[in-house]
């Protein structure tokens, strides 16, 4: 994998972890597609993921750090992820490891998928 896309990928993670929507949205195509992880299905658009992590950042805490980067076959990206998530009152629900997989067009996302 190259660095550029590497270093790209954990700046969105640190966006991620920072809530910071509007520099998420910079990184990602007006029509990407992005799983709902939190409640189900696949969002579309850069709106719909806006709203959809306003809903999820209002009832939940989650940290999404990234351990490992590879390249698939098809060439989208692989990030593997340590992932913790706390509800509003702190109390752990969730520690575990994902993979997050990431299609990219001129260096935007394109598309998001979550392998458990």
């Amino acid at each position: 994998m190259d660095s550029p896309t590497q270093a790209l990928l954990t700046k969105l993670y640190a966006a991620f972890n920072e809530r910071d929507i509007p520099t998420l949205l910079t990184f990602m195509t007006p029509d990407v597609s992005w799983p709902n992880g939190w409640e189900g299905g696949v969002l579309h658009g850069q709106e719909m993921v806006s709203a959809y992590w306003h809903r999820q950042w209002g009832q939940i805490e989650p940290t999404v750090t990234p351990t490992a980067f590879s390249t698939e076959p098809d060439d989208r990206i692989a990030v593997t992820v340590h992932q913790v998530v706390h509800d509003k009152a702190g109390a752990k629900l969730a520690d575990r490891t994902v993979t997050h997989v990431y299609r990219f067009d001129r260096g935007l996302v394109t598309e998001m998928e979550i392998r458990e």
